[in-house]
């Protein structure tokens, strides 16, 4: 029996990886550290160049309105509550897919069900985390600690790490790389039951690139023109002495913080109000990784954040691990499975992929709300005196150029894996 190729991960990159495996007909084992798949996490975007590739995979309309909407607006409002800027989304936008604004939680939860409808239950094990690799021969053999405090060498053809932030994969590869990166900013996020700003189903961010609030609908409304509102509320703060807490991710009371968004109170939105209805509130610090110059070691990968932890300024980490996962897949059909297809994907993403994670680092297409501070403190009677409608949509095409979702560009792009293409 052929080695299959080992997956280090089930989160968004795994799982999309996994499918993709399969939809080309490459076997593969996929060993996840957590001992049951739970529904973790709150509101993420997903852009038109994922939603392609998740169409591709046969992810449809309908199942993405299961687990979120398509969003139809992005805005940008100042701290005096006018707007700084906005565009349509999606196919407003003149794309030809949609974007959407997904609960993370249950998005995560439909890759696994499809995986495992496509794929059976024996493609993954549960409860089994990679620890680490050696080369070995043409493959590589992973060491896996199981949840009943044994170890596994299990051989693979090749190795993909798609175990996040904390990944032990990439700690091997480069053993001597920087800490997490903790710019200063604290994030609060959470849910609330609202009625959605604006047309219904915008994403609107409000404040400075220091002092923000972020939310969207993530959920279709109910007959009382209520929905399920994503909200990211953040500061900056001084980062000197690094993160002060051990816990990454943890719940907090809405009370630890509301304070900080006093004043923003508006005609239209009354935030500390807003928040004072939250279904829950948790605390994090927005982390990412320095770039590292590879993303593989000979039949070894990284990918998603593994790869390019970013700052989730852009809403694009969910979209790149997607298409990190087709990628690899397109360049096996075109190298077999072998570190070649391996490398051929790191030359192609890794170097423009991390010049994306420090353009999020520079506040991403936040980073106009950065300008409007420098220039007027966000506070201004006409935008346009302020910053030109001109250098407003220059400022938003170049983040899109960057970040891969340009698009004409995107529109004229053949299928990263044509229909129906398999490994011989």
């Amino acid at each position: 029996m052929t080695a299959p190729v080992l997956i280090a991960g089930g989160g968004i990159a795994g799982l999309a990886l996994g499918l993709t495996l399969h939809q080309i007909g490459v076997p593969f084992h996929l060993f996840e550290s957590s001992r049951e798949m739970k529904p973790l996490g709150v509101g993420i975007n997903l852009q038109p160049h994922g939603v392609r590739e998740l169409f591709d995979l046969g992810i449809t309309e309908g199942d993405l309105d299961t687990v979120g909407l398509p969003a139809r607006e992005w805005a940008l409002v100042g701290l005096n509550g006018r707007e700084v800027y906005a565009e349509p989304r999606g196919r407003l936008a003149g794309y030809d897919w949609p974007q959407y604004a997904v609960h993370r939680g249950q998005f995560h939860m439909l890759l696994y069900r499809r995986l495992l409808e496509r794929a059976g239950p024996d493609c993954l094990t549960l409860g089994a985390r990679v620890t680490g690799y050696r080369r070995e021969g043409d493959g590589v053999v992973a060491e896996v600690a199981l949840a009943d405090g044994t170890t596994r060498q299990v051989p693979g053809r090749l190795l993909i790490g798609a175990d996040g932030i904390h990944s032990r994969i990439r700690a091997q590869m480069h053993p001597g790389q920087p800490p997490i990166h903790w710019g200063g900013a604290v994030m609060w996020r959470g849910t609330v039951r609202a009625k959605p700003l604006r047309g219904g189903s915008s994403f609107v961010g409000l404040g400075t690139h220091r002092h923000r609030m972020v939310i969207y609908p993530i959920g279709h409304p109910a007959e009382d023109g209520t929905a399920l509102i994503n909200w990211i509320a953040e500061v900056t703060v001084d980062a000197s002495g690094g993160w002060p807490d051990d816990a990454w991710f943890k719940p907090v009371e809405v009370a630890d913080f509301v304070h900080h968004f006093d004043a923003f109170r508006y005609d239209w939105l009354d935030v500390p109000a807003m928040l004072a209805r939250a279904d829950c509130a948790y605390e994090n610090p927005m982390i990412d990784r320095d770039p590292v110059p590879t993303w593989v070691d000979g039949p070894v990968a990284l990918m998603g954040d593994a790869a390019h932890a970013m700052y989730p300024t852009g809403s694009n980490g969910a979209s790149q691990a997607i298409v990190d996962a087709r990628v690899i897949g397109a360049r096996m059909l075109a190298h077999g499975v072998t570190p070649e297809a391996l490398a051929a994907y790191d030359a192609q993403l890794c170097g423009p992929v991390s010049d994306l994670v420090l353009r999020n680092r520079g506040m991403g297409p936040f980073g106009l709300l950065g300008l409007l501070d420098e220039r007027c403190g966000g506070v201004f009677d006409d935008i346009d005196a302020v910053i030109p409608e001109a250098e407003r949509r220059a400022f938003m095409a170049g983040y899109k150029a960057a970040a891969g979702f340009a698009i004409e560009t995107l529109n004229a792009a053949p299928p990263t894996i044509p229909p129906g293409a398999r490994i011989a």
